[in-house]
């Protein structure tokens, strides 16, 4: 049996596509393999939404073909959509697979080396047969983005505003939840955008998650992986307070600061991304928000940045993720340059993540003698310890039998240390 490896650099909705893509490979008559284990084909799902990440997957082309100089290398994702947009190659790719004919890309590989694999024609793309024994599954249900944000590339690389039809999400659903997932993590590039004016065949994104916690059912929690500021609706926040959707949001901040916001082309204020959150936290008990900050972008100067670190602070976000500017070719704010020295950038990055890890602390403590419900990970902690997170994102760990694994557990939070809440099991409950 010929076998073929897969990795995934970059977003959850690439790695959605890249088990798409596998699945293809399986069924059609591949043995899959770790990555870094010699194979006959290397499959790369590529980033390129900073120049970090576009180093890492041409590093991570090269590297496949030193595994097995005689095997075959794929590329698709984002990198390899924008070599195609510059007119570049890919050192040591064999065949590059455009990002709107990603989940054809076994179909491509067979048409490109027929005498490659099994001699199998009825292979059906993306049909859902993710692995048991993991606990939550991501979902896509929209593709592209047409916000045209001034730092950012993907609407270049994932051109087209696209929603799954809705039948076709919820069969997943439940295909998922048959599947023993006990958490479905929404994604898209521009999740909130999901509607009929891109083929949802009728709801928006509301009735969409609506439909799906119905469909699933009370065993199968629902959660959002990043959502606009602009599209957290009052519709949603009343799908949080009914318990259809878990009491955590990921809205992306970027930055703090008015005058670089509007060079970003974000269109919000400081304070209208803080005094939407303070009210979404007042109106949902528990809340968690998390959020994405973006450093050394070229107008931020240091006071500027302040702007940032202030609403980290104001907010609490129970998780800050940080990451660095750097100019993306085609997009506006190439030509701006990049004048904020790297050392300056990782300064920037080290303070966010410290104010983060403090609101992480401060957020986390407000939990303390509350029993939270927990969804409990496959594996142990070094320690021994059962792990989970809780609907509102906090990372519980405690003592427990190992039956409660993959399954929910009611636990009391004890003890916040380092970010982890400490606590003790009460009781499993008969239904999440």
């Amino acid at each position: 049996m010929p076998t073929a490896a897969f990795t995934t650099l970059g977003c959850k909705v690439n790695q959605y596509e890249t088990q798409r893509i596998l699945e293809s490979f399986e069924e059609g008559g591949f043995e899959v393999v770790p990555f870094d284990s010699a194979a006959d084909v290397y499959v790369i799902n590529s980033c390129s939404v900073t120049s970090i990440a576009e180093s890492k997957s041409r590093y991570t082309i090269r590297r496949a073909s030193r595994l097995n100089p005689d095997a075959k290398v794929v590329v698709t994702g984002c990198a390899a959509q924008m070599a195609v947009n510059k007119g570049e190659t890919l050192e040591g790719a064999d065949l590059v697979v455009p990002n709107p004919e990603k989940l054809e890309t076994f179909k491509r590989f067979r048409q490109k080396f027929p005498d490659l694999g099994p001699s199998i024609t009825n292979v059906s793309e993306g049909a859902v047969g993710l692995s048991l024994g993991r606990t939550r599954a991501t979902l896509k249900v929209q593709d592209g983005c047409n916000a045209m944000c001034s730092y950012c590339s993907i609407p270049f690389t994932r051109p087209g505003m696209v929603s799954r039809h809705a039948e076709e999400v919820l069969s997943e659903a439940e295909k998922l939840r048959d599947l023993g997932y006990r958490e479905l993590v929404l994604t898209g590039v521009l999740i909130g955008a999901y509607g009929p004016d891109s083929g949802s065949g009728g709801p928006d994104f509301e009735e969409l998650v609506d439909m799906i916690s119905d469909s699933v059912g009370p065993g199968v929690r629902i959660r959002i992986s990043s959502i606009e500021l602009g599209q957290v609706t009052n519709r949603l926040i009343d799908l949080v307070l009914g318990g259809k959707v878990v009491p955590h949001l990921h809205i992306p901040l970027q930055c703090g600061n008015d005058q670089v916001l509007m060079d970003m082309n974000r269109k919000y204020t400081q304070a209208a991304y803080t005094a939407r959150c303070k009210e979404i936290q007042a109106l949902v008990p528990g809340l968690s928000l998390s959020t994405d900050i973006l450093v050394g972008f070229p107008t931020e100067t240091e006071d500027r940045f302040e702007s940032s670190a202030e609403v980290c602070r104001e907010v609490g976000f129970v998780k800050v993720h940080v990451f660095r500017f750097s100019p993306r070719w085609g997009t506006p704010a190439d030509r701006f340059g990049d004048p904020v020295s790297p050392q300056e950038k990782q300064r920037r990055s080290v303070v966010l993540s410290q104010i983060g890890a403090v609101t992480r602390q401060l957020h986390a403590e407000q939990f303390l003698g509350r029993t939270l419900r927990v969804l409990v990970e496959g594996k142990l902690t070094p320690e021994g310890l059962l792990e989970g997170l809780t609907d509102n994102y906090l990372d519980v760990r405690f003592a427990g039998p190992k039956s409660l694994q993959r399954q929910f557990a009611e636990v009391r939070i004890e003890e916040v240390r380092e970010g982890y809440c400490y606590g003790e099991l009460v009781t499993r409950p008969l239904a999440p």
